[in-house]
């Protein structure tokens, strides 16, 4: 019995053929959990930076639009903020477009125009510091931030893995306030 024993173990050790089953078969659960680990983390990336470009912009028009020109000219005023936003979010000042990120909502973009009266000092005056280079003495910003909640649902789903149901993403882009 033990001869027969040892006969087989030899030729199991010596025989290669199935080696290759075997190898792949250890390899390809670990190959495809790190593609879709790759996969998920690019698309979570994609979404932070078409969220960041979307407040660039919103705060871009909003740090140059300048309600009063409307006014002046007997035209109805503009809501600047409201228009930014729409930017943000949409791509377009009319709000009519998908948005840039599936989900994204007007309600989870916050754009804040610095009024005068908020406006901060160029220079520190107690220290003299420069905190902002300025050809005036005062520097108003505007602010938009935004959060936009990642499902988890939208993508591969490997998140869920780990427990992880949505991932908040957050940003913020500052501009400075530019009137003409």
């Amino acid at each position: 019995m033990s001869n027969l024993l040892s006969r087989t173990f030899k030729r199991f050790c010596f025989d290669q053929r199935g080696t290759v089953i075997v190898e792949m078969s250890l390899v390809a659960p670990l190959m495809l959990l790190l593609s879709a680990g790759v996969f998920e983390f690019g698309n979570l990336i994609h979404d932070k930076l078409l969220m960041e470009a979307g407040l660039t912009d919103g705060a871009r028009f909003a740090a140059r639009c300048n309600s009063k020109l409307y006014t002046d000219a007997s035209l109805p005023a503009i809501d600047c903020a409201d228009l930014a936003t729409n930017i943000a979010v949409f791509g377009n000042v009319s709000g009519t477009a998908p948005t840039r990120i599936p989900g994204w909502q007007k309600t989870d973009v916050t754009i804040s125009i610095a009024d005068p009266a908020t406006c901060k000092n160029a220079v520190d005056p107690s220290t003299g510091t420069v905190l902002y280079l300025s050809t005036t003495s005062q520097v108003c910003i505007v602010t938009a931030s935004g959060t936009y909640a990642y499902s988890n649902l939208d993508s591969v789903g490997l998140l869920s893995l780990f427990n992880i149901n949505t991932v908040t993403l957050g940003a913020s882009h500052q501009e400075r306030l530019i009137r003409f």
